[in-house]
């Protein structure tokens, strides 16, 4: 049974005023109803402000980033679109028509991108509404029904939310910035919406609860009829909302108080010029400049500001140990304290510095992450670092004699590797870290150990 997902996807765009009044955004930081105007909630006769230029800007850069061709050659009209809720003091939504159509993410076509503002938040428990987001510019990104499952799906999103903060002009999609509504058909049913979905994990659920229910309906020869539902991510199911709408239910009309946007091809070439590369062509230019895995790759485009470091670190030292530590052990150092790559302190040059004692041998991969850890928390010179905790490098002299005395005093674990249990030798690595407080590789013992042992 074909299934057929596809996305509208709403951003927060990170303005310090909102989309048409000059009423600031912070609207989480202060009491209800605390930064609104007569604009704002829609009060008789306020007339809106041109729409907010750093707005405007950043989903046009939003939309190029996707691949998407800015609409230079129309006239944009803002647009009134109606219905009743709380939320919407004035009884209508201003969003434009599509500012850029057809870019295309991880296989999925963008089918046109819009400028809205946002509605105010209406608690149904308390009946109370609190007008301080109405008006907070959203970028809407509105995909064909190309994705196929929830997998698919939620990779998509991960995808979209990587160039989304690639941009740096989005709020943080952990603030629940992002809210998402899906269109979802199975062949031989109608296409339902699903609504109040904030998050990657809440969208997977929904999607797996709504294709589930939907083709238990059509196996039992019930209709899937056409609707809107909302997602209630504490249950994990969609309850029913009301009949789907049609674009002619939301009676769009030209607003009459804002004059149209006319996007020049020269501020679109400018934005071009100026915008971070894209996330997933980034990913690809760097498996072909350094010769790294995919996986690595995928990991150091994360985060932008991970990817500026590794190619900092990349033309200082061998770029495949550079993407190697990347992927393992600063990954796991910064997931450990709870860091992004914007929060790093130490520079490109001191975790240089530091794989290159690795490289040289002169201190393990281990010893070496122990550094790390200490070099994330208070950024320092490597070699000062390896001094304070003791990690000084081990004479060959000294490594042999450990080697010959753990012989020594445990001849049943020798006789055991020579007799063949492999295991044995592992016994006989960690005698000899225990002995040397851990100041060399464990890899170079076993081989140490392995060629005494039989007398090479």
């Amino acid at each position: 049974m074909n299934v057929r997902i596809g996305f509208e996807v709403h951003q927060q765009i990170a303005t310090r005023r909102k989309m048409f009044c000059n009423c600031p955004t912070n609207y989480q930081e202060v009491p209800p109803n605390t930064n609104v105007c007569p604009i704002c909630t829609g009060m008789p006769g306020a007339k809106p402000l041109p729409p907010n230029k750093a707005a405007v800007e950043a989903a046009v850069e939003i939309a190029l980033m996707l691949g998407c061709e800015a609409v230079t050659d129309q006239t944009i009209y803002i647009q009134r679109k109606h219905y009743d809720y709380p939320d919407l003091p004035s009884g209508y939504q201003r969003t434009s028509l599509p500012i850029a159509r057809g870019g295309i993410l991880q296989g999925v076509r963008i089918r046109e991108i819009h400028l809205e503002e946002d509605p105010g938040q209406y608690d149904p428990t308390t009946g109370s509404v609190d007008y301080n987001r109405s008006g907070v510019p959203l970028v809407e990104i509105v995909t064909e029904p190309d994705l196929k499952s929830p997998e698919e799906a939620r990779k998509f999103l991960r995808a979209l939310i990587r160039v989304l903060e690639y941009t740096g002009k989005v709020r943080p999609e952990a603030g629940g910035s992002m809210r998402a509504d899906v269109n979802i058909s199975l062949e031989g049913g109608g296409r339902v919406e699903v609504k109040n979905i904030n998050s990657v994990k809440g969208a997977y659920r929904a999607l797996k609860f709504e294709i589930l229910r939907q083709r238990e309906r059509l196996r039992k020869g019930l209709s899937v009829e056409r609707e809107t539902r909302a997602f209630l991510e504490s249950q994990m199911i969609t309850v029913p909302m009301r009949a789907k709408e049609t674009e002619e239910d939301y009676r769009y009309i030209p607003d009459p108080d804002i004059f149209p946007l006319i996007l020049e091809q020269s501020w679109v070439g400018k934005i071009r010029e100026e915008m971070a590369e894209p996330p997933h062509l980034r990913e690809k230019r760097l498996m072909e400049k350094y010769r790294i895995s995919p996986a690595a790759a995928e990991v150091i485009v994360s985060e932008r500001e991970l990817a500026d470091l590794y190619e900092k670190v990349a033309s200082e030292v061998d770029p495949k140990l550079a993407a190697n530590w990347f992927k393992t052990k600063l990954r796991k150092v910064l997931n450990y304290m709870k860091l992004r790559a914007a929060d790093i302190r130490f520079t490109p040059a001191q975790l240089a510095a530091l794989l290159r004692m690795v490289e040289e041998k002169r201190v393990t991969p281990e010893q070496g992450e122990l550094i790390l850890r200490e070099l994330a928390q208070k950024p320092a010179d490597p070699e000062k670092i390896m001094l304070k905790l003791g990690l000084v490098p081990l004479k060959k002299t000294e490594l042999v004699a450990a080697i010959d005395r753990v012989i020594r005093e445990n001849p049943k674990a020798v006789e055991d590797y020579l007799s063949g249990k492999k295991e044995a030798i592992n016994f006989l690595t960690g005698k000899v870290l225990a002995l040397i407080g851990g100041r060399a590789d464990p890899r170079e013992i076993t081989k140490l150990l392995m060629s005494k042992i039989k007398g090479e």
